[in-house]
């Protein structure tokens, strides 16, 4: 398992839990606002295996879980086995994914390794392809989504607000997606690190915390469980 920073103790990342968390590179996906572009292509600053496992080690009774994050965690190869060893920890897992690979999902769902899933719905259908890059297939997410449903597992489905979703967008995102146990919508912040090409999307001025609140009540005729 491939591990490029971690962040020692989240009290925010891991709802009711205090946890680490651990960012894996690479990512299928690239979203012009991304706030972790470094991790797209893949990183240079490894972090080495024994490290992480003995500061898990030490750890134990301390921290309450931990999130895999990235990136894009399912690209690992040695995802379910590094769970697996999470786990034999005793630690809690939450797994952060754009929903791009139900196949691993499912494998995760079938051996009972995760407690908890955050997965991200960006666009509407036929946006995808814009707002997250060439290739990029909603559909593969809502099959991922519609996974953790049937299989009654405890997740949340994310969306940033950024300004080039409108109204129309987000009642139609929220339309496609099932009913969902917990639907957060995140403000957008431009993002440090971004392509000279999308320079103007990033700039686009935010949406306020009071905006998104309207919008949430909109869209709660739809997607009851929403928050902000």
């Amino acid at each position: 398992m491939t591990v490029t920073g971690m962040v020692k103790t989240s009290l925010i990342d891991y709802p009711g839990r205090v946890a680490c968390v651990l960012f894996v590179p690479g990512c299928n996906y690239n979203c012009f606002y991304c706030h972790n572009r470094q991790l797209i292509a893949g990183s240079d600053g490894i972090l080495q295996p024994d490290c992480i496992t003995d500061f898990l080690e030490k750890r134990r009774g301390l921290l309450d879980g931990v999130v895999i994050s990235g990136g894009e965690p399912t690209l690992q190869p040695d995802i379910v086995p590094f769970i697996e060893e999470l786990r034999e920890m005793g630690y809690s897992v939450k797994l952060d994914t754009n929903g791009s690979s139900p196949e691993v999902i499912q494998e995760v769902l079938k051996r009972g390794l995760c407690d908890f899933f955050a997965v991200d719905y960006k666009a509407p259908r036929l946006r995808y392809g814009e707002i997250c890059g060439a290739g990029a297939e909603a559909d593969k997410v809502l099959e991922t989504i519609g996974m953790l449903l049937e299989g009654g597992s405890a997740f949340e489905v994310r969306t940033t607000v950024i300004p080039q979703l409108s109204e129309e967008d987000l009642i139609t995102m929220a339309r496609e997606l099932p009913e969902l146990p917990r639907y957060s919508l995140n403000l957008y912040r431009k993002p440090e690190k971004f392509l000279p090409e999308d320079a103007e999307r990033v700039g686009k001025t935010p949406y306020t915390q009071a905006q998104l609140n309207i919008l949430a009540g909109i869209l709660r005729e739809y997607q009851p469980n929403i928050r902000t």
